[in-house]
């Protein structure tokens, strides 16, 4: 079946927009801006994910209940999320339903109200998220291992807030916010779906076009972004004991951005090391060779100038020192022996097998190509992407590796079950 290539273009308020045509009876567009936890002031810790919850709260013309209606009366759905550095709104529906999707996803970013009665009940909704969060210790334990990895620094912040922080946040701060980071000229609106781009982009220009840039510039890339480059620890070593059974344990440090010529080859370096696959290095020879952790996995956060790898073990109180060490045996490895030809040639294959399949994905699909515009400016065909992959160099691994898991700069986060700890 023939690939229809992806289509891309400008409005005159700036705002970027991207559409992939697939023979499909659905469509998915979605709205991602620029602005996350990371653009928070140091008394808005929470504020990006607070004004996410509050977009669906009513605008000028509809109120809460007409939002949720009026994608979910045709079946679709409609949804957000708050990173590190974007918002994404998005909605997935029949085709017949891209002019309602669009206009809808317009309205409540242009026309939000934010209604005062309702910023009371929303800050109790989001502390039940944060101390349901709590409950949750491998998911809590990756955030703050940020916390250690980015100290005093917004990027290294819980998205969700403090219950402190929640509880003092008013109105005029939300529209403050959203005055100084929501804007055309920092957003970017995908759309992969069963009707052509030349119609889209009509979709677009009709519900995008009143909402005003910040300024006259609409020469748009990530540079118009101002934000500090982050600080990474380095070294550090942090146990806690927690009401908990099962210990806990990350080690990790600074890796690359997501501009680093070392991106793609630190992509491939993670997924063979503890990537998602069963035949990860990690999962063979810590899980299934000696059967010390359920759940062992390698992880890399890369941003627009900075970013960290790690590992995340899930283990017995009596294995973790075990399974710290067989850890660092594997980083150590891949420091010290250049891995074999036909392995590197595995390891490609299998990545470029798991990309296909993620966007085979047409959420997966609408979300990779607005991030890619929104970081980049442009979008990699997959040829484009098979080519960058095939010229990472075995030496590039072996070097990076060097570069990346020196054992002076690795730093540890554990969580230790309180009836344990000694």
């Amino acid at each position: 079946m023939k690939t229809i290539p992806f289509c891309s273009g400008v409005l005159k308020n700036g705002l970027r927009w991207i559409h992939q045509e697939v023979l499909s009876p659905t469509g998915h567009v979605a709205l991602m801006i620029q602005a996350g936890s990371r653009d928070e002031k140091p008394n808005e810790e929470g504020l990006a994910h607070f004004i996410e919850h509050l977009l669906f709260k009513g605008t000028q013309k509809r109120k809460a209940f007409h939002i949720i209606s009026r994608i979910e009366d045709v079946g679709g759905e409609l949804n957000a999320y708050t990173g590190k550095e974007e918002t994404t709104l998005y909605a997935s529906f029949l085709k017949e339903n891209y002019e309602r999707s669009t206009e809808l996803i317009f309205d409540i970013i242009i026309n939000a109200n934010f209604p005062e009665k309702e910023i009371p009940k929303e800050k109790e909704v989001i502390i039940d998220e944060i101390q349901s969060y709590r409950d949750t210790p491998g998911d809590l334990i990756f955030d703050e291992f940020d916390e250690l990895l980015f100290p005093n620094q917004s990027i290294g912040k819980n998205i969700l807030g403090t219950e402190k922080t929640i509880k003092k946040f008013t109105r005029q701060q939300v529209l403050d916010f959203v005055k100084r980071n929501y804007g055309p000229e920092k957003a970017v609106l995908s759309s992969v779906g069963g009707i052509k781009s030349e119609d889209f982009e009509k979709i677009a220009n009709r519900h995008a076009s009143t909402w005003k840039a910040h300024n006259n510039n609409n020469n748009n890339n990530n540079n118009t972004i101002h934000r500090e480059k982050p600080v990474i620890s380095k070294g550090l070593s942090h146990h806690l004991v927690k009401g908990i059974h099962q210990s806990h344990l990350i080690i990790g440090g600074e890796g690359v951005s997501l501009h680093d010529k070392n991106y793609t080859a630190l992509v491939l370096l993670n997924n063979l090391l503890g990537g998602p696959a069963m035949n990860s290095r990690l999962n063979l020879k810590i899980r299934e060779k000696f059967g010390i952790t359920y759940q062992i996995e390698s992880f890399i956060n890369s941003y627009c100038d900075a970013g960290i790898w790690g590992v995340y073990a899930g283990t017995d109180i009596q294995t973790i020192n075990r399974c710290h060490e067989l850890i660092l045996k594997e980083l150590k490895l891949l420091k010290e022996k250049k891995i074999g030809k036909i392995q590197f040639s595995k390891a490609k294959t299998q990545l470029l097998g798991q990309m296909a399949l993620h966007q085979d994905n047409k959420v997966n699909l609408m979300t990779s190509l607005a991030k890619s515009i929104l970081i980049y400016n442009k979008v990699d065909t997959f040829q484009e992407i098979i080519s960058k992959v095939n010229s990472v160099e075995i030496n590039q691994i072996q070097e990076l590796a060097q570069q990346i898991f020196d054992t002076e700069k690795i730093n540890e986060l554990r969580y230790i079950p309180e009836t344990n700890y000694q």
